[in-house]
């Protein structure tokens, strides 16, 4: 069976409230930092209690750090994971948060993303809070990750860059295409090693999915709000199918159109993953009094439909725009990081394949004056020389 986990943002996510929502909803906290300790970082502990947010009974996990003047570097953080002889699954998982994080951070500091400077999420407490989410989630057994709409706050805060916007930059770099609202509230509500968690690990954001609960629990932030519940839930059960996101509602939404360019129709087809959806495709097609046209075509979940419908009609003209609620079964599959040339590179793996991410690849390959397809064969190849075959296995 799948096991899968999903984290309801109502109020945000940081990487300690999910930890902690992992821990109250059952992963043994021993278990969980027996791995986390296989990092070779020193000067960290942690502390739980029970608490209460706004009456509703949460864990709160406090990872304490002594003050220390470094700043880690991507490379250094991916260094210190390759060195940690994680469980397979928690090291790609792991890998995959930083590599989203150094990704978000170097497109907003124009740096390459082996060489971004983290500074908080460098920090000895979100090393910690990523691996250790990674780790309970092995514990869990969890297969799958996915996450609903997510809180922002509002207002500016202070950073070591100095006083940004809230929600920060990299939040809303990371969260690109994900559905969130803003809640009025000064609050930083989710944290960039929240959202990046979420951006690395969730296979899709929208309402909770079909599963059988088996377990849930609350994370408990460090501020008490006067009006929302300042914590982060985490649902665990088994998926309705043994197929990932089986039965998943999603609504199709298509235009036809007569009158636009093929560059506009592939410009339009990018601007609708832009703006969430799931897929997008344009269909050939004979229109009245004979005229060639095309269909253009998304799917996208529930709480992005109006902007991806919005994106449609602005990228495209049409006057009007058809939808229909239909039901999409998604194959299996896990995701993995691999190193080439200095460069993190993501993959996709289910049983008799596995594909590198063309974003990934491409982005490697500008960077290192390859061709794409020269970029996407070694990370494949990479994947597999590691020796692990797919399997469906939590253990």
């Amino acid at each position: 069976m799948t096991t899968v986990a999903w984290f309801h943002c109502f109020a945000g996510i940081a990487g300690d409230m999910a930890l902690s929502a992992l821990v109250d909803a059952g992963a043994d906290l021993d278990d969980v930092l027996s791995i986390v300790r296989r990092v070779p970082v020193q000067g960290w502990t942690v502390e739980v209690e029970p608490v209460l947010r706004n009456g509703l009974a949460a864990t709160h996990v406090d990872v304490r750090c002594q003050e220390t003047p470094i700043v880690r570097t991507y490379s250094h953080i991916r260094g210190l994971l390759a060195e940690a002889r994680l469980p397979a699954r928690v090291l790609d998982r792991s890998s995959a948060v930083f590599a989203r994080l150094a990704d978000a951070e170097g497109r907003l500091h124009r740096r390459s993303p082996a060489h971004v400077h983290f500074h908080e999420v460098g920090a000895l407490d979100a090393i910690v809070d990523v691996v250790g989410v990674c780790a309970a989630l092995e514990v869990l057994g969890v297969d799958t990750v996915t996450a609903s709409a997510v809180a922002t706050g509002t207002g500016m805060i202070r950073s070591a860059h100095g006083v940004l916007p809230n929600p920060p930059p990299a939040v809303v770099e990371l969260l690109r295409g994900a559905p969130l609202h803003g809640v009025d509230v000064p609050v930083e509500l989710t944290t960039p090693t929240g959202a990046a968690i979420l951006a690395a690990l969730s296979s899709g954001f929208g309402p909770i999915p079909d599963m059988t609960v088996t377990a849930t629990g609350f994370g408990a932030g460090t501020r008490t709000l006067e009006h929302l519940p300042n914590v982060t839930q985490v649902v665990l059960g088994t998926a309705a199918s043994d197929i990932e996101a089986g039965g998943q509602t999603v609504v199709e939404v298509a235009a036809n159109v007569d009158d636009v360019t093929g560059e506009t129709l592939a410009h339009a087809v990018a601007a609708l993953f832009d703006a969430g959806a799931l897929d997008a495709w344009v269909t050939p097609v004979l229109m009245k009094k004979g005229r060639p046209g095309h269909v253009v075509s998304a799917l996208a979940d529930d709480g992005v439909v109006a902007q991806v419908v919005a994106t449609l009609m602005a990228e495209t003209g049409t006057l009007g725009v058809r939808g229909r609620r239909v039901e999409r079964w998604v194959a299996q599959r896990s995701a993995a990081t691999v190193d080439i040339g200095g460069l993190p590179v993501r993959v996709k793996v289910s049983p008799g394949r596995v594909k590198a991410e063309h974003d990934d690849a491409a982005r490697a390959a500008r960077l290192s004056g390859l061709p794409a397809r020269e970029v996407a064969r070694p990370a494949e190849d990479a994947w597999r020389a590691q020796g692990e075959p797919w399997s469906d296995d939590p253990a």
